[in-house]
């Protein structure tokens, strides 16, 4: 299933991603630090959606209070939830 999730208090505007039977298969955020984006996308593509939202949630970026981590844990929280 395919999820877009507009981010909030990151630079990153939107983060994609697609989920089968609670496993990552992509990530895709738009916006932000390329670098960063591409290596939490290619990290997690293949985990298991809830082990990451676990670990990644409450991330912050500097004094911000999330972070694209963060933001990519809310938008797997709410793909868990609505299936």
């Amino acid at each position: 299933m395919y999820y877009e999730f507009r981010t909030h208090g990151v630079c990153a505007r939107t983060i994609k991603l697609e989920l089968e039977d609670g496993i990552i298969r992509s990530v895709e955020f738009d916006g932000g630090c390329a670098g960063n984006a591409l290596g939490i996308s290619k990290l997690v593509e293949g985990m298991d959606a809830r082990l990451v939202a676990d670990k990644f949630r409450g991330t912050r970026c500097g004094k911000r209070p999330t972070s694209c981590p963060d933001q990519l844990a809310q938008a797997l929280d709410y793909a868990l939830r609505n299936p």
